[in-house]
């Protein structure tokens, strides 16, 4: 993998006790309970020196550090070095989650088409950034929440059933996800957004068909 001076691979601490810090992985990190790991995590769950992410001439690699718990990848045990892909989740027992992003280049707001650059809320699909109002939200959204978001960003304006959001969130799980728990989402998501601007409901429930994003030009604030 080419990397430049301006733009690294970066982990992102999801929910777990190092939730929203940001990592750029320029050299070897070791992550692990011990207080001289690169990325400590203080929880018993979690080994002394528990997994080791590192920059190699095919990609950005994981491996088990012979953990208990061992790192997870995407819901898969990992044992063996492998390397990781944009977008992967990586789970140290029950106790900390990341994400894996293949590059902390973000988009300029002035890059944006000029109609996208006036929306109350924006979306850097590549980075997983959130804007609401020009201010980030921060710490970042949880994978399951910028799924959702994204899903709907697209499709600004349009309804989307709640069938598709569960088969697009959830994929090959989905058939045992209540209503419930899509409803528990779309709660945390809007909470989330509350947080920047509480003036707006960004995340609209059309009764019957499904939801959609609200998302107007900020002159119509």
């Amino acid at each position: 993998m080419m990397i430049n001076n301006h733009e690294h691979p970066l982990l992102i601490a999801q929910s777990g006790p190092l939730e929203g810090q940001r990592w750029k992985i320029k050299s070897a990190l070791v992550l692990g309970r011990d207080a001289d790991c690169d990325i400590v995590i203080p929880m018993r769950q979690v080994s002394r020196h528990h997994t080791r992410i590192w920059p190699a001439t095919g990609g950005i690699m994981i491996e088990d550090l012979d953990s208990k718990n061992g790192p997870f990848v995407n819901g898969n045990r990992t044992q063996k070095p492998v390397t990781l892909t944009d977008g992967d989740e990586i789970q140290l027992s029950l106790a900390q989650h990341f994400i894996f992003l293949s590059s902390d280049a973000t988009m300029p707001l002035e890059g944006l088409p000029l109609e996208m650059q006036k929306r109350r809320l924006r979306v850097d699909a590549g980075a997983r950034r959130v804007w609401v109002m020009d201010q980030e939200v921060s710490p970042p959204l949880s994978a399951s929440q910028f799924n959702l978001l994204y899903m709907l960003y697209e499709q600004t304006g349009e309804v989307i059933s709640r069938l598709d959001i569960i088969s697009t969130i959830w994929g090959n799980a989905a058939e045992g996800v209540t209503e419930q728990a899509l409803d528990a989402l779309v709660r945390r998501l809007r909470d989330r957004l509350g947080e920047v601007d509480p003036s707006w409901d960004y995340i609209v429930t059309v009764r019957g068909h499904g939801l959609r994003l609200d998302n107007p030009p900020i002159s119509q604030s």
